[in-house]
């Protein structure tokens, strides 16, 4: 069907309504508690220390209240100062002598050693200057459309208003009566707020519906033991580019519980969803949220995370109403229907492993639920008016032919008729086999392709062998025929390819023991990072020109939870990147699947790691897009920046921060790129390779928004003289370019250095820019296909799908200069259908049953382009429908559906794979002789013994 309309599930402030005022009681820090409060928090720290921190924290003592008094909602992850910036509010005044409690707790908290007698007198000096008994609630009224304007013309909500009007909004969704569909009924409660972001960064506010439970039959491979899963609503306040009226969007999803034991992820909390039969504090009112409590793991212990013999819990006794975490986390359904007064479900994290149920939810029932939960947000709010597909609506140019479909049912096809059909797909293999040569030989300037592969299974050897021919059209060009050594000469480039087992150089870290974090983790990646560059040293001097290394190993899965610093994952792609190598990684068959299905799974993954291992070497296969010379200059350079970073709980346990740049420049053999400390452009594997082993001093944000600052003025400069399209994703580049935030964008001006804005043409009359913003974190809202009218005799029934394109928004005032790009149904989604459902039960069109819990959903992310900086004349729906044509790369096996993001954002963003930084005191040569390093070469080390000329049949 071809869909004309895109329906986003966002909602205006009706201008008929006025302004939308509710009456909520607040609770303020008094102004002269600044003084007293920073002198307790600093007690301790040096002066550098507290120079860093001018704000006193109340993240802690929110998630204390978001655990136990999820009524309250707070605004401020750090403490605020003065009647005129409240710090909580309640819609119901909340009692005197437990808020009282909160603040006690929260003060003693705040020392660093509370054992030390300087420390105590501190606080009792604190105490006695703060008066903690005259703080009150005052009751008043709030504006929830409270707002100014940037200077580029965007809504710029009060802070407040981002957690308060979702708020507001969920409670009246929560009142309303069941959601209700094929006879079943989902009641909604509010869910306590989120703490620690403020803002535009807010995560609004959530409902979460009764549990839903699932048996899994045993005819069908279930173990008969029930799931559970509940349906949630979040509602966020959101901003668009250039419009001065903000938005508040609805999305839906589930959320699924954990049962039996909860395997922990180390360093990161897991929710407890609590809803007590009467509060868990002394004197509190009996909470009608769910509250939300986090667990933690450290050191092999679980733990509240406010809890503990001096925890806050403790403090405020709320400990006794609470199972043992121990306890909780080994039997996490034990309270899940409710057990000594208390209800208790533990979310479920994809690190936890697989769950029974699916994620998501397909098309036409989130429609349907969201349509249920926006008769609450009437009369102050309307939904935005549907998208419209936009005039460019043509696919790019198609560079490969189209492979004709087989019948299903062969034996009946007419002869001819199937042997004119085989004829034509031999024919469009053999041409697109011959279009990907020749890029890839234009990529490799003429050099062999030489690849290795360093298997584990023989399975996965012959499908890796399989792919290369089949994805590059070698059948007919075979040379040369294992047992090690496969080599293929066409006429566009010869293709090598050897195969040896990976050995010991895929076995854990540690061995049998799990390296400890730290200095015995660090250690661990030194030796096996340098026993895999000298065993590719050794094989460089049996085969020169190898480039590229594909290794099977064993994925998360099997260094989960207590195995997770054994994985050697990084370890093998820094060695490999030490001896001038680029890597991809494929994971063995799975044991415990049929061999014939274990088979036909390797081939699919193994045609996957060929053609992403082939993008590695910076062959290139650009969209063409359809839009004319007159529209789009014909010698654009495309540019991607990218923040390349690891924190320091990634997998080497070290930071790093890398502004780097990737280039599509016309007529140049193969994608380029360049990092903050290059200075000219380097092939793309070799930006790869840069990015890995760097350790780097820690740069505060001033430093690092700095230097991104001074690495885009630096290039953009190098491409003055060319016609030139900068593509930024938002969310991964704004927080050091704050110029790409909503607030910062102003038409045709280009903001560096936290300045103000300059012309575009300063910096070059032939540049645009393009800021590219996705779903993540809420910013741009669900969205589902719609064919027909909302009308009552079509309630209930009315159908959500899924459509690919470029679409024009409907809001009477905004600018011209934002659209929105789509993906069509994804080619992992072929046996679901857009009725598909998982929440109630449902009957399709064609009267069969499509209650499928089990199976994971999807919906296209609503990809919203900013055409921020044009030239005059220039048409800002033409730029976009260029960047949307650039989702649609024909050599990704996604090519017909689109990308998540552009193709050079794409590749830009994988370059994180080799953000890997790690010391090693001594730098290993790729050009290491053989000779040298044999001695040192550990027992059970691979060895190579390849016959490049022969030893392989014809």
């Amino acid at each position: 069907m071809a869909y004309q309309y895109n329906r986003p599930a966002a909602y205006l402030p009706d201008p008929g309504q006025g302004p939308f005022v509710v009456p909520m009681h607040t609770l303020s820090l008094p102004a002269h508690w600044e003084e007293p409060l920073l002198r307790l928090y600093h007690g301790g720290m040096t002066e550098g220390q507290a120079g860093r921190r001018r704000r006193v924290p109340t993240a802690a003592v929110n998630q204390l209240m978001r655990a136990t008094a999820p009524e309250i909602v707070t605004v401020d992850s750090t403490a605020r100062f003065g009647s005129e910036t409240p710090w909580l509010y309640c819609q119901e005044t909340y009692p005197a002598a437990v808020t009282n409690l909160y603040i006690a707790t929260w003060l003693k908290s705040l020392p660093r050693d509370a054992d030390d007698p300087e420390t105590t007198a501190l606080l009792m000096n604190c105490f006695r200057d703060l008066d903690t008994a005259a703080l009150s609630w005052r009751p008043g009224k709030v504006d929830l459309l409270e707002q100014e304007l940037s200077p580029g013309g965007t809504a710029l909500p009060a802070s407040h208003v981002y957690r308060l009007l979702p708020d507001v909004i969920a409670e009246r969704i929560a009142r309303q009566a069941p959601y209700e569909h094929a006879g079943r009924q989902l009641s909604f409660r509010q869910v306590a707020g989120r703490t620690g972001a403020r803002g535009q960064g807010s995560g609004g506010a959530e409902l979460m519906s009764d549990l839903i439970e699932y048996v899994p039959g045993r005819r069908g491979g279930g173990d008969g033991k029930p799931s559970y899963y509940a349906a949630i609503l979040r509602v966020t306040v959101r901003t668009v580019p250039f419009s001065p009226v903000p938005r508040v969007h609805v999305t839906a999803g589930v959320r699924r519980f954990v049962t039996g034991k909860v395997y922990m992820p180390y360093g990161k909390g897991v929710s407890a969803y609590l809803l007590p039969d009467d509060s868990l504090i002394h004197d509190g009112p009996r909470p009608q949220r769910f509250a939300v409590a986090m667990l933690d793991w450290k050191n092999g212990t679980t733990d509240w995370r406010q809890g503990g013999a001096e925890g806050m819990l403790a403090r405020i006794s709320a400990l006794d109403a609470l199972p043992s975490p121990d306890r909780l986390v080994k039997e996490a359904d034990h309270w899940i229907h409710g057990r000594d007064g208390i209800r208790i479900a533990i979310g479920h994290q994809a690190a936890m492993g697989r769950h029974t149920i699916g994620t998501g939810l397909m098309p036409s029932e989130r429609r349907r639920l969201i349509e249920w939960a926006e008769r609450a947000i009437a009369p102050e709010f309307v939904p935005v008016p549907k998208l419209e597909r936009s005039a460019y609506a043509r696919p790019p140019k198609k560079q490969l032919k189209k492979l004709p479909s087989m019948p299903k049912d062969v034996e009946k096809k007419d002869p001819e008729d199937l042997a004119a059909l085989l004829d034509e797909r031999e024919r469009n293999t053999a041409h697109n086999a011959q279009v990907l040569r020749a890029r890839l030989a234009e990529a490799l300037e003429g050099e062999d392709l030489t690849a290795v592969v360093l298997h584990q299974t023989d399975t996965v050897r012959d499908q890796m062998i399989a792919a290369a021919e089949t994805g590059l059209g070698l059948a007919g060009h075979r040379r040369v025929q294992g047992p090690d050594t496969w080599v293929w000469e066409a006429e566009e480039l010869t293709v090598r390819l050897h195969a040896q087992p990976l050995g010991t150089l895929g076995a854990p870290l540690g061995g049998d023991n799990v390296p400890r974090r730290g200095q015995e983790h660090d250690k661990a990646i030194e030796e096996r990072r340098a026993d895999v560059a000298r065993a590719m040293a050794v094989l460089r001097e049996d085969v020169p020109g190898v480039r590229l290394a594909f290794v099977e190993l064993d994925g998360l899965d099997a260094f989960r939870h207590a195995k997770r610093r054994s994985d050697p994952k990084h370890a093998i792609r820094l060695g490999c990147a030490d001896a001038g190598l680029v890597t991809q990684f494929i994971r063995p068959p799975d044991p415990d699947v049929e061999a014939d299905e274990a088979i036909a799974d390797a081939g699919l993954r193994a045609a996957a790691a060929w053609s992403d291992g082939l993008r590695q070497t910076g062959v290139r296969l650009v969209p063409q897009h359809t839009l004319g010379d007159a529209l789009i200059p014909a010698d654009l350079n495309q540019v991607a920046f990218h923040l390349v970073e690891r924190r320091l709980d990634g997998p080497t346990g070290k930071q790093q921060f890398t502004p780097i740049a990737v280039l599509l420049r016309p007529g140049a053999k193969c994608v380029l790129g360049k990092s903050a400390d290059m200075h000219e452009w380097v092939p793309y594997p070799v930006l790869l390779k840069s990015l890995t082993g760097r350790v780097e001093g820690r740069k505060n944000s001033a430093e690092q928004s700095a230097l991104t600052a001074a690495f885009v003025k630096k290039t953009l400069a190098q491409l003055r003289s060319t016609p030139t399209l900068v593509m930024a994703h938002a969310q991964d580049v704004r927080k050091r370019w704050p110029w790409l935030r909503n607030d910062g964008l102003e038409r045709d001006r280009l903001g560096l250095d936290g300045g103000p804005t300059q012309r575009i043409g300063l910096y070059g009359k032939q540049l645009r820019v393009v800021r590219v913003a996705d779903g993540s974190r809420h910013e741009t809202a669900e969205c589902w296909a719609e064919a027909e009218e909302r009308s009552p005799e079509l309630e209930g029934q009315q159908r959500g799908g899924i459509a690919m394109g470029l679409w024009r928004h409907g809001v009477r005032g905004d600018s011209d200069r934002v659209f929105y790009s789509t993906n069509g149904k994804s080619g992992t989604q072929t046996k679901l259908t857009n009725d598909d459902a998982k929440l109630t039960p449902h009957t399709n069109a064609s009267g069969k049953n499509a209650y499928r819990p089990t199976v994971n959903a999807w919906n296209p992310d609503l990809l919203e382009l900013t055409a921020a900086c044009l030239q005059p004349g220039d048409d800002a729906e033409a730029w976009a429908a260029f960047v949307h044509q650039q989702r649609f790369c024909e050599d990704y096996r996604a090519g017909r559906e689109g990308l998540a993001l552009p193709l050079i954002l794409h590749l830009a963003r994988l370059a994180d794979a080799y953000a890997l930084p790690h010391e090693i005191e001594d730098a290993l040569d790729p050009e290491l002789q053989a000779e040298a390093v044999t001695d040192h070469s550990p027992s059970g080390q691979l060895t190579f013994d390849f016959e490049l000329d022969g030893g392989g049949e014809d």
